[in-house]
């Protein structure tokens, strides 16, 4: 789930705490070329106020008129099927491009206690289902897979909701800001762990949270699973097959270490000599990146951050780095 999401469902709770009536609209199904994917969402509070999208700009004025007009009684059903762009001049007026369609769930807020579980939850890095009986309002709380997709059968809708997408940098230099604030446009949450304490100055609470102690210590206590990808980019072995060892070994989605071909070669000599198995070593991306010419800090930055992405979005990599780095 990505911090869009994440601050929607923030606010739904912190709305409801305070008594306000809240109106919470999820995209369930879309024809044609909608503007949000299933399991966009948007929440209504009682005074207009909104927050998250649910169609990129196209039919959100017409929600907020919806409550101002009436058309969202308080004494109304818990759950309503809303749809948009049925016709070419519908689709036109709401400006969905292509004559693009998209079906919402026009969702009352009552108890909040699905919310503040549901937050917890993917606090704590489990992946979730939220199924809502849409005849009775009623929410349940499931858990789910990595593979586990939105669904919609006319009577159950069933969203999957996760924890964000993790980085964790081995190293705090000139490249980890880099990357760092690249990762934070892309939405990950960022983590960082360097021992060294000379390299700690300048960095920013905005730019990622530091995970005290030794590489291979923060690999084990931030709980690595399969949506946290690991780069190590101290250039000093040390430090960065410390933390190797530990990370390949783990569910991390992805693992690479920054480093020449010749470097990436001897690096994964020294994790056999260290007692690696060859499935682990060959989980390790090294050089990083794909290739594109990089030299700058910005432009190797932007070469690993287009694989990670890539990874995470389960796209086949047809061509990967076959020249040196750095």
């Amino acid at each position: 789930m990505d911090s869009a999401d994440l601050n929607v469902l923030r606010s739904v709770l912190e709305w409801r705490r305070d008594g306000k009536r809240v109106v919470l609209f999820s995209v369930v199904q879309t024809w044609g070329t909608a503007p949000r994917a299933p399991g966009a969402m948007l929440a209504l509070r009682e005074d207009g106020v909104v927050i998250g999208s649910v169609s990129g700009g196209c039919v959100e004025d017409d929600l907020i008129a919806r409550l101002h007009d009436g058309r969202i009684p308080a004494n109304g059903p818990p759950v309503q099927l809303i749809t948009y762009g049925v016709t070419q001049e519908e689709a036109a007026r709401f400006g969905l491009p292509c004559g693009g369609t998209l079906r919402l769930t026009e969702e009352r807020v009552g108890d909040p206690a699905w919310v503040a579980e549901l937050l917890d939850r993917c606090e704590a890095h489990e992946i979730v289902a939220r199924e809502l009986n849409i005849r009775t309002g009623e929410v349940m709380l499931r858990p789910a897979g990595k593979t586990d997709v939105l669904s919609f059968d006319g009577q159950t809708l069933r969203a999957i909701y996760g924890p964000r997408w993790r980085l964790l940098l081995i190293g705090a230099g000139q490249l980890s800001r880099y990357v760092a604030e690249m990762a934070r446009l892309l939405d990950f949450e960022v983590l960082i762990c360097d021992p060294r304490t000379e390299f700690v100055y300048g960095w920013e609470e905005q730019h990622g949270r530091f995970v005290p102690g030794m590489p291979d210590e923060a690999v084990l206590n931030i709980q690595t699973d399969e949506r946290t990808a690991i780069v190590a980019l101290t250039h000093d072995p040390r430090l960065d097959d410390m933390a190797l060892l530990t990370a390949l070994d783990s569910k991390a989605f992805y693992v690479g270490a920054l480093g020449s071909r010749v470097n990436s070669i001897k690096r994964r000599e020294n994790l056999a000599e260290l007692g690696l198995s060859e499935a682990a070593i060959a989980r390790l991306h090294g050089p990083i990146g794909l290739h594109i010419g990089s030299h700058s800090p910005a432009e190797i930055a932007l070469s690993l951050l287009a694989e990670i992405v890539a990874i995470k979005n389960g796209v086949e990599l047809k061509q990967k780095k076959t020249v040196e780095s750095v």
